[in-house]
């Protein structure tokens, strides 16, 4: 299954309002930080997994720049547990 560009856009608009990034107590929101058309990429190459192994492999794969350098950490690192349940409740009417 995939997606179509209105289910895309759904998604990657959900994305954006919902989930944030946690550094030091501050929450930036995908749509915000620019990382939510990037997930929403991420998450459709692998929707036909299922929420919960599409959710997870996503988040490692999408590589943030930090520090303006050549460093990157995947973006399962910047998200909070509860963000990545949020994440998999979001993708789950994809799934279906």
């Amino acid at each position: 299954m995939s997606l179509t560009t209105s289910q895309f856009q759904e998604l990657s608009l959900a994305l954006a309002d919902r989930l944030y990034i946690q550094i030091a107590g501050w929450h930036l929101y995908l749509g915000d930080a620019g990382l939510a058309d990037p997930l929403a990429i991420e998450c459709a190459a692998r929707i036909d997994q299922g929420a919960g192994i599409c959710a997870r492999q996503a988040l490692e794969a999408l590589q943030v720049p930090i520090g303006g350098g050549p460093g990157r950490v995947p973006l399962a690192r910047l998200i909070p547990a509860g963000q990545l349940r949020d994440l998999e409740d979001i993708l789950e009417s994809f799934c279906s």
